[in-house]
């Protein structure tokens, strides 16, 4: 959500004019810095047809996982790694300034709405949801969505973990996935039981502290839930502050941590730019993949592995493109089956959210931050010294609730944002507002997706089946009346105006559902259609080794492969995943740590 920069392709011409001026004396200044990235880039991309059309590993996706695992495979100097990305760099002749709309924290909604850098996909109409098509959108550029996100950094509740080793995923426990949340991380409030030090994914703290974002923590606390300081730590329940992806003022994707640092390795190549088509087996095992790049279609072979890292709906896709899903559709397709594999494509599982919306009182928001002028100003301070209200999200503060008595641990989770978003971003701000985005966080409602025809360049039929359960209804209930309890608080008195949405006219269960219907949206975190499990398991599609049931040399190793949705944000748990895999596939013993307290309620007799 790009709250500071939304609503225009170019913030005014006066920006673009100035700011082309300072890319001029910044280009100058760092010309031989940008000429030596260009030349380990393109270097690294012409390595795709100067080398071998062999390699140990080939990575489908330079996402949030692909460039976890081609980091870390690549630090064996005997193995040659191949990432295949299908959209194009993150970077503009090597630097971040000139591809600002990815890189400044501020202006993620551009890309959002970006097909250039962005898959666009769409949902089916929603049978409970009015008919509605709900938009989502998923990252195609070096980074994937960690290059699109909002850079919410949230691992997720202990128990997650458990569910899945319940589930299925025996070694994904929290004991068995802690130590690689730690192991990726650099958090900058230092190491501890729960935080990393050492790793190369950037975390820290917003630094804005603005007085609606304080105002929403008291009010939290003056409704009786606790204030808890780290979220991804021994408590989630309660109120706190967010840790973020964002580094020295800039975005911090898996290209930043990961990609670049690896780049220059002689064992590795990436193109970009370069879809991938199909599989390609010798009876049931993998040998390598076909690809299409620059309209012209080859093929390259893997001597170890394939490895998917498209997404919850580009790594299913290939796998049905390729011969391996429910035997049935694939041949009513004209598809040779390679592997009757009937989960693959289902157990769709998103978070669906709702802003609540209040007029504020005070012209402290980020409206005016959104005046051209000042966008200018934001913009050319961040572009020079990536500091001010550019280098936030702004998404600071946030928590972890229960929704009722006997809820073992939260299900809800909230955003605050001192601020109005309309249509993803896509109009702008029209008052001085603020806002929380809110959603259940384990919704019964499961969905699927599966192909629309046997063309690699057709987006899959997607049906998330939001709303179908009444829990699922009743749930949303909830969030909009403890949102608005929390609003209604004393810490907000200075500040509140009128409800803007849902508006103080509806206030029966028909007129909130019906407002639900109308409004609620994707919070972008589709997963669970690889589904990890056991072989005897008829859903599961990949085994805990993260290798595909049924063929041979095949993983697939992103969000897709979770059992089940976790409790918060996907992109931390993601890396988690690949970070894990990596030593799966090295064939390292896994990571533990044993006896790591987690906080329970004191009683579950009460809903807080």
């Amino acid at each position: 959500m790009s709250y500071l920069m939304k609503g225009l392709k170019c913030p005014s011409p006066v920006m673009c004019k100035v700011a082309g001026s300072l890319f001029k004396a910044r280009t100058l200044k760092n010309t031989l810095l940008i000429n030596e990235q260009q030349f380990k880039l393109s270097r690294a991309s012409s390595q795709l047809s100067s080398k071998a059309d062999s390699y140990s590993y080939i990575i489908v996706g330079a996402g949030s996982a692909g460039c976890v695992l081609a980091n870390r495979l690549t630090e064996d100097p005997q193995s040659t790694v191949l990432l295949l990305e299908a959209g194009p760099k993150d970077t503009l002749l090597g630097s971040k300034r000139l591809l600002w709309k990815i890189h400044m924290p501020a202006a993620l909604t551009y890309n959002l709405c970006d097909e250039k850098y962005n898959w666009s996909y769409h949902t089916r109409p929603q049978a409970h949801m009015d008919g509605r098509v709900l938009y989502w959108p998923r990252g195609r550029v070096w980074g994937g969505s960690s290059s699109l996100n909002a850079m919410v950094y949230i691992r997720g509740h202990a128990q997650d973990y458990e569910r899945w080793a319940s589930q299925g995923a025996h070694g994904w426990d929290y004991e068995h996935c802690l130590p690689y949340f730690k192991k990726a991380q650099t958090h900058e409030l230092g190491p501890d039981r729960y935080r990393g030090g050492n790793g190369p994914l950037h975390v820290s703290r917003g630094k804005t502290k603005h007085p609606l974002h304080q105002a929403f923590l008291e009010a939290a606390q003056q409704a009786g839930y606790p204030f808890t300081d780290d979220m991804n730590g021994y408590q989630q329940e309660g109120f706190g502050w967010m840790d973020m992806t964002i580094h020295r003022g800039q975005r911090w994707s898996t290209a930043s941590a990961y990609l670049r640092p690896a780049i220059s390795r002689p064992n590795f190549s990436v193109a970009e730019k370069t879809l991938v088509t199909k599989i390609l087996f010798q009876g049931t095992k993998c040998i390598g993949v076909e690809y299409v790049k620059n309209g012209r279609r080859k093929k390259v072979f893997a001597n170890k592995e394939v490895i998917l890292s498209g997404g919850a709906i580009n790594s299913p896709q290939l796998l049905m493109l390729s011969g391996i899903g429910n035997a049935d559709d694939l041949k009513k397709l004209g598809i040779p089956v390679v592997c009757h594999l009937p989960g693959v494509g289902q157990n769709l599982q998103d978070h669906l959210e709702v802003y609540v919306q209040q007029k504020c009182t005070k012209p402290i928001t980020l409206y005016s931050a959104q005046k051209p002028l000042n966008m200018v100003r934001i913009g050319l301070e961040w572009l020079w010294k990536f500091t001010g209200e550019g280098a936030t999200a702004h998404l600071e503060s946030g928590g972890f609730i229960r929704s009722a008595p006997g809820v073992p641990y939260p299900d809800i989770q909230f955003h605050f944002l001192p601020s109005q978003v309309i249509d993803h971003g896509r109009v702008a701000s029209k008052m001085e507002a603020y806002q929380v985005h809110v959603g259940p966080m384990r919704s019964t409602s499961v969905g699927w997706l599966k192909l629309k025809s046997s063309d690699p360049n057709d987006h899959p039929i997607i049906e998330p089946n939001y709303l179908s359960t009444e829990r699922d209804i009743w749930e949303f209930r909830q969030c909009v009346k403890l949102t608005r309890e929390i609003f209604a608080q004393k810490a907000f008195e200075k500040f509140r105006g009128p409800e803007i949405q849902p508006g103080n006219h509806v206030q029966s269960d028909k007129e909130i559902d019906a407002f639900i219907r109308q409004k609620a949206d994707s919070a972008y975190h589709p997963s669970c259609t690889c589904k990890m499990g056991q072989p005897s398991d008829s859903t599961a599609v990949v085994d805990p080794q993260t290798k595909v049931i049924g063929v041979e040399n095949l993983r697939v190793v992103d969000a897709s492969i979770m059992p089940s949705v976790v409790t918060g944000n996907l992109n931390a748990p993601t890396i988690m995943i690949a970070e894990k895999a990596a030593d799966l596939i090295k064939g390292l013993p896994s990571l533990e740590e044993k006896n790591v307290p987690v906080y329970q309620p004191k009683t579950l007799e009460t809903q807080r």
